[in-house]
């Protein structure tokens, strides 16, 4: 089902809530934002009374071959807890790719989100990729799909990624451009994924990044999750892991670098002076953790932040409301103050905030005339958790749950209605995970 309007709802747009509008839809595009009127004769619409409207968030980073992997290395330091997923991802199967994906999507869908930025593992198997772009286009969420790329390798991933999963750059960078042809025509683009600083030789780098640029690609990379990208690379290539980018020319304006946790004022100001965005990742920082991003300081320091989910092995889920709440409040405990990252600022980071570096178009301050139609409808009377709503901003930021999404569109397709999905087989899905069990 597309729809043609979505009729009589309540809607955040240019940072205000605007009641008793209709949002009028063609060709994926909003192409109206009017008073509530008689809807055009034989027009699909949705229901919006009573509902509240929002854009679709951007989760920034997620692996979703870890929704098979819940609770993997529950209470191990970073390194023991990779070296765990690891071993997951060598064995991968195409079959599980895809089931995994599929649940993944559907969890993000389902908590609002209408566009993932997917972080694969370098794989030297063709058909684990083919299975993930297959998913995501079965489910029709929005997706940039990152193909993993390295060209070191190091049994023990301090110095390196597993060398199971290593084949040549240039059979790597072929096969990319292979996916970015088989992706035309869907809501899927193609970047590249480096797992780290330390993956990549100088000469990847060059490589990669030459890549990269020929095609306006982007790049996404973990970088100093915690203290250990900077010791590695100070000992191994006497820079820090900034510095070390830096000098192998791999800092633009299309790498978004993950996590930052341990970003200094130095290596703040270099990625700034760079044009380099950061997607911030708080529950799995939390979780495995690693630290508190500065976030305020990146963007005082004028570095575009998005939010980011992380994999259902360091999350458990992919639920953005979750991670909209928490990313505010563990800056809040932080910081000790309560005056930081109300809804306004969290819906920039969740809707926009990385947008221009990995080539989505911009959309501040909420819906507007033509933006995608990628929409969140938001009903709380779903969960009584959130009545009586005073603020529908602080309701949303502060008591927000996925029950209370009703329905989810992308290029104006109802991809969730009351909170089910349109194309998947639920019923179906839930026997396959629960068959599926531990590996």
């Amino acid at each position: 089902m597309h729809a043609d309007l979505i009729s009589d709802v309540t809607v955040y747009s240019n940072g205000s809530w605007l009641p008793h509008r209709d949002v009028l839809i063609a060709d994926g595009l909003i192409t109206e934002i009017r008073p509530t009127a008689p809807a055009p004769s034989g027009a699909t619409a949705v229901d919006g009374s009573g509902a509240y409207l929002i854009p679709g968030f951007v989760n920034t980073h997620t692996h979703l071959q870890q929704s098979l992997m819940r609770g993997i290395g529950e209470g191990q330091p970073l390194l023991s807890w990779l070296l765990t997923v690891g071993e997951e991802s060598a064995v991968i199967t195409p079959e599980r790719a895809y089931l995994a994906a599929v649940a993944a999507s559907l969890d993000a869908l389902r908590s609002g989100t209408t566009t993932l930025v997917e972080h694969m593992w370098p794989h030297p198997s063709p058909d684990v990729h083919d299975a993930v772009l297959r998913a995501l286009e079965d489910t029709g969420v929005r997706a940039l799909l990152g193909r993993g790329v390295a060209d070191r390798a190091d049994t023990t991933r301090k110095w390196g990624v597993d060398p199971r999963l290593l084949q040549p750059l240039p059979g790597v960078l072929e096969h990319t451009d292979q996916l970015v042809k088989q992706a035309d025509g869907t809501r899927v683009t193609v970047g590249l994924a480096v797992p780290n600083p330390r993956s990549l030789t100088p000469e990847g780098m060059a490589v990669v990044r030459q890549f990269a640029g020929e095609r306006d690609m982007t790049v996404s990379i973990h970088l100093l999750e915690t203290t250990t990208d900077d010791v590695m690379c100070r000992e191994r290539a006497g820079a820090g892991a900034v510095d070390y980018l830096d000098r192998s020319g791999f800092l633009w304006d299309r790498l978004l670098a993950v996590h930052c946790c341990e970003l200094d004022a130095h290596g703040r100001a270099v990625l700034a002076r760079r044009g380099v965005a950061v997607s911030y990742n708080p529950m799995s920082n939390m979780r495995l953790g690693s630290g508190v991003a500065p976030v305020p300081e990146m963007l005082e320091a004028g570095i575009a932040v998005g939010l980011g989910v992380d994999g259902a092995a360091s999350n458990d889920t992919q639920d953005m409301l979750e991670t909209l709440r928490m990313g505010a409040y563990v800056q809040r405990a932080h910081r000790k103050t309560a005056d930081l990252f109300g809804f306004d600022a969290m819906m920039d980071l969740a809707t926009n905030g990385a947008n221009g570096s990995l080539g989505f178009a911009s959309r501040p301050n909420g819906v507007a005339v033509g933006g995608a139609a990628d929409l969140t409808l938001i009903r709380f009377e779903r969960d009584f958790g959130c009545l009586p709503v005073r603020d529908p901003g602080a309701t949303l930021l502060t008591t927000g749950s996925r029950q209370i999404v009703d329905t989810v569109l992308v290029d104006g397709e109802v991809l969730i209605r009351d909170g089910r999905s349109t194309r998947v087989d639920e019923a179906g899905l839930i026997a396959e995970l629960t068959a599926t069990g531990a590996p």
